[in-house]
């Protein structure tokens, strides 16, 4: 199999005693073409043990400010036309508040796949059928919320049901620890506090397998093996997944991934 993430391998040195792990890796997600993405793209994740998203969200904003001062010798750059300021610290916009800000729906109102799409549909947003309730969330942010975020924002604060390995927020059990990058209107990383509960893991595994069979194409399949690292002890961690290829369309101001990847997928030649 060809990896979407190595997360759960980063995650089991982490069980095993290593407190600060990462890796540049190339991983595989058979998503499409498009200006965006390619199948097989380039990701930086790290995960560092008794840390959780808030110290995320530091390493993240000191680490972006540090590449692209060193890679431009300027914290603010030129983004198709727009100044871009990566200077710490970044907004921190909890994704129920966008989504109602800017889509004027507070989808905690419509519990319900059918009560949200109905809602969708009466709000006049051109926004495409989805599988589950969380999938849909995930649209409108994509569609609504993340071509306007042209300064560095951390979008946090993500139902439990789109976020499989995050751990539940202790002030609201409907949503997970978890924030997601944008940048220059692109969604660049994403990171959350660690779920490190074999049990309540494989129940969220198991809630994954009810949404594959609802049509999620993107529903994370068992891993028995990662439930038994999680059973071994793994003590609470951060974990922060970051786009290279489009951290480097960012930086070279460059609207297509094929600008800045050496060998992109290409049409056969007949």
């Amino acid at each position: 199999y060809l990896r979407i993430s190595d997360e759960l391998y980063l995650k089991r040195l982490i069980a095993g005693g290593f407190e600060k792990v990462y890796e540049i890796c190339k991983d595989f997600r058979n998503e499409g073409v498009s200006t965006k993405h390619n199948p097989e793209f380039t990701q930086m994740e790290c995960y560092w043990a008794y840390a959780d998203y808030s110290d995320m969200m530091w390493l993240t904003e000191n680490m972006v400010a540090f590449i692209a001062e060193q890679a431009l010798g300027s914290t603010r750059f030129t983004f198709q036309g727009q100044v871009v300021d990566v200077t710490p610290p970044w907004r921190r916009w909890p994704l129920r508040d966008a989504i109602k800000e800017l889509a004027g729906i507070d989808y905690m109102q419509y519990p319900t796949l059918e009560a949200l799409s109905a809602e969708v549909r009466r709000q006049g947003l051109a926004i495409s059928p989805q599988p589950t309730w969380g999938k849909l969330i995930d649209e409108l942010l994509g569609e609504i919320v993340e071509p306007t975020l042209i300064q560095p924002t951390f979008v946090k604060d993500y139902p439990i049901d789109i976020s499989p390995l995050a751990k539940v927020s202790p002030d609201d059990p409907q949503h997970v620890e978890r924030f997601e990058i944008f940048v220059g209107g692109l969604e660049t990383g994403n990171a959350y506090s660690e779920l490190n509960d074999p049990l309540a893991q494989r129940e969220r595994f198991d809630q994954q397998g009810l949404g594959a069979k609802a049509g999620d194409e993107e529903a994370h399949p068992m891993d028995e093996d990662y439930i038994l690292a999680l059973m071994h002890g793994m003590p609470p961690t951060g974990g922060l997944g970051v786009g290279v290829d489009r951290l480097a369309m960012l930086l070279t101001d460059q609207t297509s991934i094929r600008e800045v990847i050496l060998f992109p997928h290409m049409r056969s030649g007949d």
